[in-house]
């Protein structure tokens, strides 16, 4: 089952101003994403997503290049040694950091699709797991700033599909965050989980203010409210408040894991299978997080090919929490790019795809019809 081709094929599409949303790190023009085909010499293929790193035609340039001359010829069912080649020769020294980790993110995905097709089994059963059902939030680049009362609007009809838990942007100010959270509060009342997202958009003096009213509208958790790296601002803000601090879609491999696992001042933690080194380095994250009884709330990223690939792993660990259903209006990636990833379910969660591999057909025309726009997604 030697590899025999790998491409990556970084692609976007622009937002129509009427279905922008706006969040801690600005308002969303453009969505991007980078999907990465690996084929064998049996003729077997495999699909995997790389996130963008908001430099799409960088990260795919990277897999075009230097991944693919690393990892040309090897045997494809050996996700171990090709993740330990590529973090000897790139990413442990001088190997573009973070954007070699979500480059070898798409690149293992697609290798366990591939054993995925190879042994007829879905991905969840290939790790370990059953077709069991998996919890949902309503998240993804929705529920962003708005007037109090629209958002609670928008919230409804997912309330009304089924999901019990939803994830709101904060991060604009403390006062408008405060006022959207009571608003979503008072319209569904205590039966619904709400979760919150900063986007890194807060300084050590607003989450000092805002904490307290999360915990009195009993908020699940706080996500992001700082830079990964800023570690200092962590451990203050963990005596703000007892809502939990929730972070990890901007730590890359155990090795950044390890600090933060270590320090148990995020508490909620959320690898993203896109970003974090792939499906081969979250299950070293998971099991690491176990030992330490922390759950495991995988970010997603762009398209239904992450999605669903978080939905297997989710089922297949056991300190897995949430998914996160993307709910962002006219997703292409999620709707046209491939083939249904996941389906919400009236108790408010979801089952991985029974298919072999991954489990989600992707249509190259698709890729071929939406080139990649450079330049910033977010202004």
């Amino acid at each position: 089952m030697k590899i025999v081709d790998i491409k990556a094929f970084p692609t976007s599409f622009r937002v129509p101003k009427e279905n922008q949303v706006s969040l801690g790190i600005g308002t969303m023009t453009k969505r991007d994403c980078v999907l990465v085909k690996v084929t064998t010499e049996d003729g077997i293929v495999g699909w995997g997503e790389s996130h963008h790193a908001r430099a799409p035609g960088t990260i795919g340039h990277l897999v075009n290049t230097t991944l693919r001359g690393l990892v040309l010829g090897m045997d494809a069912t050996d996700t171990t040694g090709i993740w330990a080649k590529i973090y000897k020769m790139q990413l442990g020294s001088h190997g573009a950091g973070a954007a070699t980790a979500m480059a070898m993110s798409g690149l293992d995905q697609a290798l366990w699709d591939i054993k995925g097709k190879a042994t007829g089994w879905p991905l969840y059963k290939l790790l370990g797991g059953t077709n069991r059902p998996v919890p949902a939030y309503a998240g993804g680049i929705s529920l962003g700033y708005q007037p109090p009362d629209a958002l609670a609007a928008e919230a409804v009809p997912m309330v009304e599909a089924g999901y019990r838990a939803l994830k709101l942007r904060v991060g604009d100010s403390v006062k408008a965050d405060i006022a959207r959270m009571t608003a979503v509060r008072r319209r569904f009342g205590d039966d619904i989980a709400i979760l919150t997202d900063a986007n890194t958009g807060y300084s050590v003096a607003d989450a000092r203010q805002v904490m307290p009213a999360m915990d009195e509208l009993n908020i699940a958790w706080l996500e992001e409210p700082f830079p990964a790296h800023d570690h200092r601002s962590y451990a203050m803000a963990k005596g703000f408040g007892r809502t939990p601090l929730a972070a990890g879609e901007n730590h890359y491999t155990r090795f950044e894991f390890h600090r933060v696992i270590e320090d148990g001042n995020i508490t909620i933690l959320q690898p993203d299978l896109s970003k974090s080194g792939g499906i081969t380095e979250v299950q070293r994250i998971a099991a690491a997080a176990s030992m330490w009884k922390l759950p495991i709330h995988p970010h997603s990223s762009m398209t239904g090919l992450n999605q669903a690939v978080s939905i297997h792993f989710l089922a297949a660990i056991d300190n897995g929490g949430y998914f996160e259903a993307d709910l962002s209006v006219a997703n292409k990636f999620r709707d046209d790019l491939g083939s249904e990833p996941w389906r919400i379910s009236k108790d408010g969660c979801v089952r991985p795809l029974d298919k072999p591999g991954i489990g989600v057909e992707i249509d190259e025309k698709f890729l071929e019809a939406h080139p990649v726009i450079e330049g910033p997604g977010y202004v």
